[in-house]
Parts: structure tokens; sequence; C-alpha cells
């Protein structure tokens, strides 16, 4: 068995319509899902996960706000939600003391902001979103998936 790299481009010109897309995207996910979420500062990463927290049944009453400084916000819906954030963090060692792998055992999905800032062993079927600001409003989505597939290497 063999992996094959997926990938979907998409375009948004909002907030609200960055919100939507990844609302969309939420219905697709399972428990123990992993997203690596990288772009630069103010690139639409938080304001994606406000929009998998909606999609994953998280109340619109939920506040989501980037962990910054709590290094990980944790989500009840009806799967639950662990945004983590990378930026503030200084070393792998650091982020291995998060023991990320003990909220995939809980069965929720793993959103975490500023993934490629280590060369930590993410799952190999994690989900890589990279945002891009195409103008104040406009942010390029680019998903990439490792999906197995039935074909050797």
């Amino acid at each position: 068995m063999g992996f094959e790299i997926m990938k979907l481009i998409t375009v948004t010109n909002s907030s609200k319509e960055t919100e939507k897309c990844a609302a969309k995207f939420a219905k697709t996910l399972k428990p123990g899902s992993v997203l690596l979420l990288i772009g630069d500062l103010g690139s639409g990463k938080t304001t994606f996960v406000r929009g998998l927290a909606r999609g994953l049944g998280i109340s619109p009453k939920t506040l989501i706000h980037s962990p910054s400084f709590t290094l990980v916000n944790e989500y009840a819906g009806s799967i639950p939600l662990f945004h983590v954030d990378l930026y503030r963090l200084g070393s792998i060692k650091e982020v291995e003391e998060l023991d990320l792998e003990n909220y995939l055992e809980r069965g929720g999905v793993l959103a975490v902001e500023w993934a490629n800032r280590f060369s930590y062993d993410w799952t190999r079927l994690a989900v890589e979103i990279h945002f891009n600001t195409l103008s104040p409003r406009e942010r390029e989505i680019s998903f990439y998936e490792r999906k197995e597939n039935e074909k050797g290497r």
C-alpha cells in the first residue's frame, strides 16, 4: 500500500466565507483528525478554526479565539475540538510537553496553528491547510491530504 497527495485549492472573499468553507470541511472530519494550519499572521487560521467549531456542532455562543497564550483551547461539540497554537513555543521539547497524542486519544479534532515551526512527528494522515493572503479580504486556502491507496509506492 502506498500514499498519494490529494490537493484542493479554494479562494474566499471574506471572513464569513472562510468560516463557511471551514464549517463545510468540518462535516468530513472524524475523531482523531489532525489539521496542520500553516500561514502568516493574519492569514485566516483562527477564522478558519471558528468555522470548524460551528461545523463540529460547537455552540455559536462559544467564543473561539487564538490560544496564543494558553497554547491549547478545548471546545465541546458533537466532536470535540482541540485548538493548538505553537507560535510562542521555542523548542520541539516544549511541543512534546503538550502531549498532543493525548488529545487524539480523547476522540477530537486537533487543529494546530503554526504547525510548520517544528519538525514534530505528525500523524502520517494529517491534512495540511495553507493560508495565503491575496488581498485584505481575499484568502487562498490550500488543502493537502495524504491518502492511502492500493497501489505500491
